[in-house]
């Protein structure tokens, strides 16, 4: 597939399958059957699938079967390794096993982050190994794609290939590897200038895994800049330019939206 497709991205979903559904038809990418009509269009999700909305699972399905019917055309859907995405697999494989989470069990922190037991209970084998194989870093068209505004995967490794192949390894792992990556669920706010030494950062973490340009999810728009909820239709620009969130807070009533990378100058 041509590297320099046009890249579409959409942020975190958590389980708002109808939401989403919609926003991929107005974007003229999917529609309603998870069928790909984007044509030579690139679309990656970052990860986020599940927990906090009514359909995790569904979301899911849909995300797995347009990734297959895009790739039967010729075209790419790509997908991110999402902290939720995590939490949903731990409550699953270590249920009533103690963690170092809020709630003392793996299940309980997973429902106490907005976990819903109706996911959990149509959870497949299918949906169990998809998530497993989901890369946690990507560098497409000079953007490096990952779902958190965090610097945990400098622990994982120093380059993308290596950050991906050791979080593999850790979700074929056992608990305490559960325990440990879903700790850093919490970290945020790596790059933003509002921090002292954000923008040193961004640079540092670009030069470290490559691209010229973060995108990621994972902390909401609002969160970052105090925009209403309802409001948020683009993504925000930050870090001299270095950042794109792109994690409208459809969870918390946001509308959502698909966001253009076009091309860096």
């Amino acid at each position: 597939m041509d590297n320099d497709a046009p890249l579409f991205i959409i942020g975190d979903i958590h389980g708002h399958l109808e939401k989403m559904i919609r926003l991929l038809r107005f974007a003229n990418l999917a529609n309603s059957k998870a069928e790909w009509v984007g044509g030579a269009a690139q679309l990656w999700f970052m990860g986020d699938f599940t927990d906090r909305g009514p359909d995790g699972i569904g979301t899911l399905d849909f995300v797995m079967r347009l990734q297959a019917d895009a790739a039967r055309k010729g075209a790419r859907v790509g997908a991110l390794l999402g902290n939720h995405d995590v939490g949903l697999l731990s409550a699953h494989l270590w249920r009533d096993q103690r963690s170092g989470g809020p709630g003392g069990t793996f299940y309980k922190d997973w429902a106490k982050n907005g976990g819903l037991d109706s996911d959990l209970a149509r959870l497949e084998t299918r949906h169990i190994e998809w998530i497993q194989q989901l890369p946690a870093m990507a560098c497409v068209n000079e953007r490096l794609l990952v779902h958190a505004d965090a610097l945990f995967y400098l622990n994982y490794g120093e380059t993308i290939q290596a950050v991906n192949e050791t979080l593999a390894r850790v979700l074929q792992g056992g608990a305490a590897e559960y325990d440990r990556l879903l700790a850093y669920g919490g970290d945020r706010f790596a790059f933003t200038e509002k921090n002292a030494g954000g923008v040193t950062r961004a640079r540092q973490f670009l030069k470290q895994f490559g691209g010229r340009q973060i995108i990621h999810g994972h902390t909401p728009i609002p969160v970052m800049n105090g925009e209403p909820y309802g409001r948020v239709t683009r993504a925000y620009v930050y870090a001299n330019g270095l950042a794109v969130n792109v994690d409208g807070g459809i969870y918390k009533g946001g509308v959502g939206f698909v966001y253009e990378a076009a091309p860096l100058t």
